[in-house]
């Protein structure tokens, strides 16, 4: 009995002041950026000289690219941090229709943008258009489910799956886009304290968010909310 008040009590902290009081230790807090985690999984294989291009910047441009792009210069839902600019050459441009030119780019670096357009089928051509290589990140469907993302109107219009050379888009339908009733996955994982939750993403990071090197092309499907399959590639690859 006593033990089940204990846990109760531990439970209700946690919902007020989103740490879990049993670990006061450091955390992680508010990561800036992917980079650090991405090379932990991946070589971009990016060599001197190369041009690469970040399209969709936003507010922590990819430490490798010579080059960024993106389509918000004010505040927007689509992102929370302002949009940084610096001494690279930066370009305001929809993914789905740019002004680069054919196979411009030695590598295309586009993370946590795909899910955010209106054309996937179009977004990804011209990804292929300009770059000779890539990298696609998104986002996994449980991860935007845990920190409730769903519930941000006209955020993210679809869920995504990587199967080996193939990029799947689905539609979230209008009853998955809903207010999920806590914030309290998103809290624990900026938290400046160490939580189990947080662990568990920073350590299987590959489960929260898709990731996908390319070159030349890859392959998409693109499925709406009814189930019918809206465009898709037949690359052999």
């Amino acid at each position: 009995m006593i033990h089940k008040i204990k846990r109760r009590i531990s439970i209700y902290w946690q919902n007020i002041f989103h740490l879990d009081i049993q670990l006061l230790k450091q955390g992680k807090g508010l990561q800036e950026g992917r980079y650090f985690y991405q090379k932990q999984y991946l070589d971009f294989q990016i060599k001197e000289g190369d041009k690469v291009l970040d399209i969709g910047s936003g507010g922590y441009p990819f430490p490798l690219a010579t080059h960024l792009a993106d389509f918000y210069e004010s505040e927007t839902t689509h992102r929370n941090e302002e949009l940084k600019r610096d001494n690279r050459p930066f370009t305001v441009c929809n993914l789905e229709s740019t002004p680069f030119a054919n196979k411009e780019f030695d590598f295309v670096y586009c993370s946590h943008l795909l899910e955010h357009v209106d054309n996937p089928a179009q977004a990804c051509e011209e990804l292929m258009r300009i770059g000779k290589r890539g990298y696609v990140e998104t986002p996994s469907k449980i991860s935007d489910t845990m920190f409730n993302f769903t519930k941000i109107p006209n955020h993210h219009k679809w869920h995504t799956q990587v199967l080996g050379s193939t990029l799947i888009f689905m539609e979230w339908k209008p009853s998955e886009r809903r207010d999920l009733g806590t914030d309290y996955f998103f809290h624990q994982y900026h938290s400046k304290w160490q939580n189990p939750f947080q662990d568990l993403v920073w350590n299987n990071r590959d489960l929260f968010v898709n990731m996908m090197l390319w070159e030349e092309k890859f392959n998409y499907i693109v499925i709406n909310q009814e189930g019918e399959v809206l465009s898709s590639t037949k690359f052999k690859i």
